[in-house]
Order: structure tokens, then sequence, then C-alpha cells
């Protein structure tokens, strides 16, 4: 089953209700003309799926759309910031050095973690300091208010309706006190940031005091973050990946997750360590990723890359995890740091590359603004027409053959 099913399947079993979220949504993720009646809305799907009318009634009355949480919406730093700026900002030696003292000071309770679970314990920590911080900045967004904005706002409409239920579910359970319920400003809560779906069938009670408690228990925060990798399908005894070296013949247009195939096919390409030392004679099949394209770091990514993705469907961000847990774990840093200077790019202005493309007859998909699988083979198709590498990346070369100048870049 591949990641987003998975997760599909975790909010499946939790039986909400899967009527549509709002009325008079706008599929562009315009806001909805009236904030109440899709509140009033979500109130009834709240009642169907087994909220007490007082929880409802005392909640979903004082929730507030909140401007801020749309445009932060609009641009999160997974889908808009080049690799080199994202990776660079995320594992500094600072944070790596924390991690470490972490790791030390955390020992029995993540080597129990480790037996218990299969995680091993620089996995745990890396979440924990990419999330917040080591637990610095949890988040100050009231979470109700943040959820109930993106569940009118009509973008995402359907997803965060759900968590917003969750979210009732979960004050209904007394889990925590509802002025203490704030987080990020797409709702994610505590130490480790779980959404509020995520809470209810993940977190537990790992220190003993009766309640499951992300915001103020470490030990609560680790081990939920635990079981959770666990149950979505961790392997134990595998990494996340591996940094590696690309020979000067590389085939780039077998790059990317959905072209995955055995390390033994991989080392026939010449693909090899980063330090130029075979790949281990494993029986596991590994894609190649190249996120600042052919000039930047090249990956080996293994099962795992795809469960760190279930935390965060970003492949910056599983990148990011996996290699500051190597660091924190003693690891040196990458042998090929990626490209500085790479072109931020808006979702509208990817958006328009993707229209673009299609009036080209490359296949980008639907213009979301999101470089996936179908916008990066479609990329290719173009390098390939233009005598380019064809490593599938957007680059500054792209846009301006795409753009036929620069003046269209912003």
């Amino acid at each position: 089953m591949t990641p987003i099913y998975r997760l599909f399947a975790v909010l499946a079993t939790l039986a909400l209700p899967i009527a549509p979220a709002t009325a008079g949504t706008e599929g562009d993720g315009r806001a909805v003309a009236d904030f109440g009646t899709c509140i009033a809305h979500i109130g009834e799907r709240a009642a169907a799926s087994g909220i007490p009318r007082t929880i409802i009634d005392e909640h979903l009355a004082e929730v507030r759309w909140i401007e801020r949480v749309v445009e932060l919406d609009r641009r999160q730093p997974e889908f808009t910031t080049p690799f080199a700026d994202y990776f660079g900002r995320r594992v500094t030696d600072q944070r790596v050095q924390q991690g470490r003292e972490i790791l030390d000071a955390h020992r029995p309770l993540l080597d129990e973690l480790t037996a218990e679970y299969g995680i091993p314990p620089q996995y745990l920590v890396a979440f924990w300091g990419l999330e917040t911080n080591y637990g610095g900045y949890t988040g100050d967004m009231p979470v109700l208010d943040a959820l109930a904005t993106l569940a009118c706002d009509g973008r995402r409409g359907e997803y965060f309706t759900s968590e917003l239920i969750h979210a009732l579910h979960i004050l209904d359970d007394e889990a925590i006190a509802p002025e203490r319920m704030r987080g990020s400003w797409a709702g994610a809560m505590g130490h480790v940031q779980f959404m509020p779906s995520i809470f209810r069938a993940y977190a537990i009670d790992h220190d003993g005091s009766g309640r499951r408690d992300l915001w103020d228990s470490t030990t609560d925060a680790l081990a939920s973050a635990a079981n959770f990798l666990h149950h979505i399908g961790w392997q134990s005894g595998f990494r996340w990946g591996r940094e590696v070296s690309l020979p000067d013949d590389f085939p780039y247009g077998e790059t990317g997750r959905d072209q995955s195939r055995p390390l033994a096919e991989w080392q026939q390409l010449g693909v090899r360590t980063a330090d130029g030392a075979q790949l281990p004679a494993a029986t596991i099949d590994a894609a190649v990723l190249v996120p600042a394209g052919h000039r930047g770091p090249a990956f080996l990514v293994y099962d795992n890359f795809d469960v760190i993705m279930d935390w965060n469907r970003s492949e910056f961000y599983a990148l990011t995890v996996g290699i500051l847990a190597d660091r924190i774990a003693g690891s040196p840093g990458l042998r090929q740091p990626p490209p500085e200077g790479a072109v931020a790019l808006e979702r509208e202005r990817v958006a328009g590359v993707q229209r673009q493309l299609n009036e080209r007859g490359f296949a980008a998909g639907p213009p979301d603004g999101i470089v996936g699988p179908m916008t990066r083979q479609a990329i290719r198709g173009f390098q390939q027409e233009q005598g380019m590498i064809a490593d599938g990346y957007l680059s500054d070369e792209v846009l301006t053959r795409l753009d036929g100048d620069r003046s269209g870049i912003r």
C-alpha cells in the first residue's frame, strides 16, 4: 500500500462521515462567502460522528477565520523553497550538536523505544528537531481556528474538516484543556506536531500519567512518534537511504520515486556510495532522487523514506529528516552540497510552468503549483526536446527556455 493510501486508511478507520465539507466552497482555494454557514455544516457532520451537541455548541461557536493561516498555506516552504535553502536552514551545525546532546540525555528512553518499536533513536530525535526545534517552539496558533479556516477555505476543505472534527473528539475525550490546544498554522500539535487524526490513532500515555500529553511530556511525545512510525510501516534494520555518486553518463530519466529498482541494477548503472564504494549487497529496492538537479547531490532512497513521507508529503522534508538523523548519529555532512542561488518559485509560477508544459504537449498534470512525478516527467520530456540533461529539475535554464526570456520569472 502506498503511503498516501495508508494515511487515508487510517482516517477511514476512525469512521468520519465523508460528505462535502461546506456549501459553496471554491475549488481554487477562495474562502466561502459565509464562514458561519460553513461552520454550521461542519457542526452537523460533527454531531453525526458522535460528538455531543454541548461540545459542538461550546467550541464551534467561538472559532474565527484567520487570514494569516491561508497565507501560510499558500507558501509552504517544502514546495516553494529551493532544496539548498530548505536544507541549509534546517540541518545546521547547531541543530546537529543539540540533537547529539539530546540523544545522550534521553538515551535510556530512546533505547527502550527502539527495543519496543524498532525505530532507531536518531530518527526520533531528528523528527523532534525538525518539527519543533526539540520542543523549543510548538506553535501558538489556536488549533480549532486554524483548522476551521482551512476547512472553509476550500482548497483542501474535506481533509481539514475531518481534522477539525477529530480535534473536537479530542476535546470531548478531555485529552487536553481547550485553551491549551494550540499548535501550528495547519493544526499540528505538541512536541512532534501530530495532526488531530494522528493524535487519536497513535498518541500514547507512555509515562503513566493517565493521559496522552504531547505538549508537556517529552516521554509521551517521543513514544507516540515511535508508535506512529512503527504502525505505518517502518522497516527495522534498514536506513532511510543514502547519498550516492552517479556516473557522468547516468540516465537521469530513471530518477524519481516512481522508478524504483533493486540495488544490484543501480550498481550496474554505475551508482556508487558517496565515497565511491560499491553499494551494499542487500536485497532491497531503491529510487534515485536529485532534488537540486544533476549539479546537486544524489540520493538512493528506500522504503523507510516513504514512511517518512507519511509524516510529511514532501521529498525535501523526508531527505532532511534522513540526513539530520545521520548527522546526529555521527555521520559527516553531504559530500556534494546542493548548489546555491536557485530561484525560489511561488506556487502560482509553478502552476504557470505546468500550463506551459501542457500546452507544449508534455503532460504535467493539473496546474496545482506542486512539482510532483507528472510534472518532473514533463520537464524531462521538454529537456530532451531541448537537448538538455533530462533530470526533471525545474532549473533557471528550463524556465528561460520555456519563457523565451527571463521576463516571466518572479
